[in-house]
């Protein structure tokens, strides 16, 4: 990356305001009132006072929360799913609850990581393609992100075999090793849907169908809730119980998705099932590979949080009530992983058409939205500290304990409202690889503040044009069309 030669806050130029006026008049211009984005459409022009910046944000606002706002509310349903399973698995006991934190947290945690770091590749290559037309490739990209993440669950299926003496060999204690262990057991089907759910969320989302992910995360959120209820608690099958319902739901979402993506309403990004999605397997492989790596460092420093819980002097009482907190977080950073993939999509979008500054000014809305939204969630813990506990557990301890972590946690959520977007604008432009190296360093040995700070210095100096140009390659590339020296330009990247 090197110094900025594209500016966003650019001198008044006569020069430059004619050929700009040009360009308005003889193409159609992206600094319209759409709220979607349109393919051939120019960049925006440079920003040359206060008015100028203030009409563009609203309409980058406009653009992003046109697909954030369903974003966010598709991954609070789904982030509630599991969360809704931790409530009633409280109101079971605190065995129960813990159990079912361990689960959803370290081993579920853990693979849904890997899923979701590998399916991001698919997010970088989607979103290009899209910006760029080339629509005919989007279903050949997620068929091949099929084949890699069930290859890749078949693996991780032994992880939920063995949870139980892998828990006791990390020290955790007998009670909690073996009542997560069977938990896991019965949530290997979760793990096949996320296999499928996720390549098919990126394909979606790519194409800004938000709408209808919302729609079906909605109707599922519901459903959980009452059969949850019905079948944990009034029924009182417990912990299998939690498994049951926590499958259908994930089950009843994949279906939904593939019969709205095979129904035509996809037109030349869904063609069928095609060979092609066997080739170039490898090359796929990679560039997941390095998407895994960057996004599990993010999900894994969560994971580790409770697994260190585990370790305190009163285990169940400590996990209960960090799981409790980690909750909280998890339903909040889901507000800012819905601006994650608004700015992911804006972001990729406009660097496959080739508009530099309209990519750098949809990050640079994307991450003020985010951090406001942090702030008001914070100040509302905070007001009602003495309350929220008791919705969560019935365990005096486990809520005194939680009342005493909040100032913490609302700190933490103001800092992951905001990194989660910088890892967004990472996928958009396909810089999983380098950012990997920087999450090795700066989660586990300094911390989210300095990782964030880091992104931002990468971000300040990031040459637009040159991205634009990369992505461009990289489509190429994918396409079975490129030379060799977009091939060296992709590998040095």
């Amino acid at each position: 990356m090197e110094e900025a030669s594209q500016s966003l806050l650019s001198p008044q130029l006569a020069g430059e305001d004619s050929r700009h006026r040009d360009q308005i008049l003889s193409k159609p211009s992206n600094s319209t009132s759409s709220t979607t984005f349109t393919v051939g459409t120019e960049d925006i022009p440079p920003i040359n006072g206060v008015r100028d910046f203030f009409r563009q944000y609203l309409i980058e606002a406009k653009k992003l929360w046109f697909i954030a706002g369903p974003a966010i509310f598709t991954s609070v349903c789904r982030y509630s799913l599991g969360a809704i399973t931790q409530v009633f698995s409280g109101h079971v006991g605190t065995l129960a609850l813990a159990a079912v934190s361990v689960e959803n947290s370290v081993i579920a945690g853990f693979s849904f990581g890997i899923m979701l770091g590998m399916g991001s590749a698919l997010e970088t290559l989607c979103g290009q393609a899209y910006g760029a037309g080339q629509l005919d490739m989007l279903g050949v990209y997620m068929q091949r992100s099929w084949v890699i993440l069930n290859s890749t669950a078949l693996l991780l299926s032994l992880l939920y075999i063995f949870a139980a003496p892998i828990l006791r060999l990390i020290g955790q204690t007998e009670s909690i090793s073996k009542a997560a262990g069977l938990f896991s057991i019965w949530m290997i089907p979760q793990l096949f849907a996320y296999a499928f759910n996720f390549p098919m969320a990126k394909f979606l989302q790519a194409q800004s169908k938000m709408v209808v992910m919302a729609a079906i995360a909605g109707v599922t959120l519901v459903l959980h809730f009452v059969f949850s209820w019905l079948l944990m608690l009034k029924v009182g099958l417990g912990l299998a119980g939690a498994a049951i319902v926590l499958n259908t739901s994930w089950i009843f979402i994949i279906s939904s998705h593939f019969l709205y993506i095979i129904s035509g309403t996809c037109g030349r990004a869904w063609s069928g099932f095609s060979w092609k999605a066997f080739r170039n397997l490898w090359g796929f492989v990679r560039l997941s590979l390095a998407s895994a790596v960057m996004l599990c460092l993010e999900t894994w420093y969560f994971m580790a949080l409770i697994l260190f819980a585990g370790y305190l002097r009163d285990a169940e009482v400590s996990v209960a009530a960090l799981s409790i907190c980690m909750n909280i977080l998890g339903w909040t950073v889901m507000a800012s992983m819905g601006m994650n993939a608004a700015v992911s999509v804006r972001v990729s979008n406009e660097l496959g058409a080739g508009h530099p500054r309209a990519a750098k000014f949809a990050l640079l809305a994307a991450v003020t939205s985010s951090f406001m939204i942090g702030v008001v969630i914070s100040l509302a813990l905070i007001i009602f500290r003495n309350d929220y506990p008791h919705l969560f557990s019935n365990d005096s301890q486990v809520q005194l304990l939680v009342i005493d972590l909040t100032p913490l946690l609302a700190l933490c959520i103001v800092i992951n409202n905001v990194q989660p977007v910088l890892s967004g604008m990472v996928i958009g432009a396909g810089w999983q690889t380098t950012v990997a190296y920087i999450n090795i360093t700066c989660y586990y040995l300094f911390g989210t503040v300095v990782q964030t700070c880091v992104l931002f210095g990468m971000i300040y100096r990031t040459n637009w044009s040159k991205e634009a140009s990369i992505a461009k390659e990289r489509i190429k590339k994918w396409g079975g069309d490129i030379d060799d020296k977009g091939k060296n330009m992709l590998e040095n990247k």
